[in-house]
């Protein structure tokens, strides 16, 4: 081979060699820029669950409970300090906790409007974890037939209301049936789930006025029949209903997954 074929060999090698590293400095600009970004969206979670572990430690109280007999041993009641609430949030209404999903566990407030706390935290700084707020109409006191809390599928990780979706699947529901709701003056609410599925927006799930008594038991119907699942629990016209609302794992625009439970007196 002559000299003159061996530099156009080097020549093309060398062209080679330039061209390989060029497209491995795009694959590294184009790793980082995605690392950046996933970074960038994964912060405001880390905030938004600091901020709320936060205010658990702040505003959770577990108690001893009193013994009944000398063989009984004491059992943690949970509490929370709604003063210390009230203070950071006026729109405190109450808590609502689940003993599993036991990451559910949050304070509820309620405003004016049913779109201002899908960005702001309890704490109300802006995140896009928002908070677990209760209907603009309903009543603060948990008094009404059918009252609403929403609260944000996150997708990632098991924030807010994510962790709901657990109930897709019968056998958890059947081990974890309950969830609790507690008032202002700390009474504590359990609830018994009787409807799991997903529904439209629109559908009388959410319906909050019921003049008669028969568009109660409609009401009660229809929650029973949009159901995963069959299950037997007592309902009639003076039961009370709490439905927890959040975004299907799909994130359809049009579409719900909601839990419903029936107070237990």
């Amino acid at each position: 081979m002559s000299k003159k074929q061996n530099r156009k060999k080097k020549k093309k090698k060398t062209v080679g060699e330039i061209v390989i590293n060029i497209l491995l400095y795009i694959a590294i600009a184009i790793f980082v820029f995605s690392l950046v970004k996933v970074v960038i969206m994964l912060v405001p979670y880390y905030r938004g669950e600091k901020t709320y572990d936060q205010v658990k430690a702040n505003a959770i109280v577990v108690e001893q409970k009193e013994e009944q007999e000398e063989q009984e041993e004491e059992k943690p009641t949970f509490q929370v300090d709604f003063q210390k609430l009230k203070e950071e949030n006026p729109d405190t209404v109450g808590w609502i906790r689940f003993d599993e999903p036991a990451v559910i566990s949050y304070p509820i407030v309620k405003s004016s409007d049913n779109q201002e706390y899908l960005s702001l935290t309890f704490s109300r700084t802006p995140n896009k974890l928002g908070a677990i707020f209760m209907d603009k109409d309903n009543s603060s006191d948990f008094s009404d037939r059918n009252t609403i809390i929403y609260g944000h599928n996150m997708m990632v990780g098991e924030q807010m209301f994510t962790s709901l979706h657990n109930y897709n699947e019968e056998d958890f529901l059947r081990k974890h049936p309950y969830f609790y709701i507690y008032n202002l003056d700390n009474k504590e609410m359990k609830f018994r789930i009787f409807s799991v599925g997903e529904i439209k927006s629109e559908e009388d799930n959410y319906r909050i006025d019921f003049p008669t008594e028969e568009s109660v038991n409609q009401f009660l119907e229809t929650c029973k029949n949009s159901s995963y699942y069959d299950v037997d629990v007592k309902l009639d016209a003076q039961s009370k209903i709490v439905t927890l609302s959040t975004c299907t794992d799909s994130n359809s625009a049009e579409n719900r997954f909601v839990i419903q439970g029936v107070l237990e007196e």
